[in-house]
């Protein structure tokens, strides 16, 4: 039997963790290419799921620079009781009635008035129901009049919503 000699042990150094490579190298989008208060790309270089994507803003929400200071979408609540869903491009006040409900109830029920009574004009619903909507004919023209027109009033005269 034979001995193989040992050879001395040399001290060895301790482990430094691994180190980041600097930016620029590796896989585009990595973690590494990720700057300071950017999310983590994360695999093939896409943000994680439920963390916004730079430079898009929240979802619901527009960007800067979209929109003029002061402005109020139409259709919003002000707060104002004359006008409970905002001001249409003309500053006439919007209603709480739908002119596509309004023109549908009139193509439908047209004969009984039933679109004249939902807009609040009850003297011309009270003729379409006596009349039988002018035997049709009146009722059809008035609910086609009632959904292409953008200027029909309810009756304490706000404009009909589109």
């Amino acid at each position: 039997m034979s001995e193989t000699p040992q050879q001395p042990q040399q001290p060895q150094e301790p482990q430094q963790p691994p180190q980041a490579p600097p930016p620029g190298y590796g896989y585009p989008g990595g973690p590494q290419d990720a700057g300071p208060g950017q999310p983590d790309p994360g695999p093939y270089g896409y943000p994680q799921p439920g963390q916004p994507y730079p430079g898009y803003a929240h979802p619901g929400y527009p960007g800067p620079g979209y929109a003029a200071p002061g402005y109020i979408p139409p259709g919003t609540f002000t707060g104002d009781p004359q006008a409970p869903y905002g001001y249409d491009v003309l500053g006439r006040p919007y209603s709480e009635k739908s002119k596509i409900v309004a023109g549908v109830l009139q193509l439908t029920l047209g004969s009984f008035g039933v679109g004249r009574f939902y807009m609040g004009d009850v003297g011309i619903g009270l003729a379409q129901l006596f009349t039988c909507g002018g035997l049709g004919i009146w009722a059809l023209i008035d609910g086609i009049i009632l959904l292409v027109s953008d200027d029909k009033t309810d009756s304490n005269g706000r404009i009909l919503r589109g």
